[in-house]
Order: C-alpha cells, then sequence, then structure tokens
C-alpha cells in the first residue's frame, strides 16, 4: 500500500471541533454543515474528546436523551486513541480495526489537527488493493 502519511490526508482539512457544554443538536448540525460524521471536543485547544454520529445514534437516541439538552460531555468518548500526523495511514487503519471504531483524531502536542475515517481508505490504498488483486489473479492464470 502507499505509504501516505496521516498529515497528507488531514492537510487540507478544516478541523471542525466544539466545547464539551455544546449540546448534541448544535453538535449535530456542526456535523452537517461541515459534512462530517465527527466532532473534536476540545477544551483550551487541547482535544478531550470526540463525538461521533453513532454516539449520537446510540448514547442519545437510543438511550432515550434530548439533543437539545444534553451536553457533549455527557455522550463523548473520552480520551479517545488519536494518531501522530507523522505515522502512516495503514498504521491508523489498524488502530481503526483493532480497535473496533471508525475515526481517529490527529493530535500533535495535544492539538487536534482533523481525523483520519474509514471512508480515507476508499482513495488509492483501494485502489493500490484492487490493482494487487488483479496482479495476484493474473499469476494464478499463468501458474495454471
Amino acid at each position: 500500500m502507499p505509504n501516505r502519511t496521516v498529515r497528507d490526508i488531514v492537510a487540507k482539512q478544516k478541523v471542525l471541533t466544539a466545547s464539551a457544554k455544546t449540546t448534541v443538536e448544535q453538535a449535530a448540525r456542526l456535523m452537517e454543515r461541515g459534512e462530517v460524521g465527527t466532532v473534536l471536543v476540545v477544551e483550551k485547544g487541547r482535544m478531550i474528546g470526540i463525538f461521533t454520529e453513532r454516539d449520537a445514534l446510540f448514547r442519545v437516541l437510543a438511550a432515550g436523551r434530548d439533543p437539545r439538552t444534553t451536553p457533549l460531555s455527557e455522550v463523548m468518548t473520552h480520551d479517545p486513541q488519536s494518531i501522530h500526523p507523522d505515522k502512516a495511514f495503514g498504521h491508523a487503519m489498524l488502530m481503526m480495526y483493532e480497535g473496533g471504531f471508525r475515526h481517529v483524531p490527529v493530535v500533535e502536542n495535544g492539538h487536534p489537527l482533523g481525523v483520519v475515517s474509514a471512508r480515507d481508505a476508499l482513495g488509492p490504498e483501494l485502489q493500490e488493493f484492487a490493482s494487487e488483486l488483479d496482479h495476484q489473479e493474473h499469476i494464478r492464470e499463468i501458474l495454471g
């Protein structure tokens, strides 16, 4: 797979952040406007949590909480695993696979730079994977 770094992936992202006091409804509107599925929760410029669309579904709606009054601090994932921007994207994919989550905050010196997600794998890595499968199939045909 290509050795894209996480920094390459988030280079053009505008980091979507909110405070822990932000309500779920406000966060959902931010996510909708930003066309993203996650918001990083920050305090004094440092990431303290992450809130995702799955959190909204399971921790808010399915739990019967009111999104208009529930603050992110009550339903976010506190101190989520994060990745340094100079790590390979493959490392982030492994983290997501092993951790069973779809988003990894990219953090440098405590400050959020962006988020990589499972969707990012639909770029060059997926194309190379498909090409490798085609190559292996071609070898099998030759070897009979």
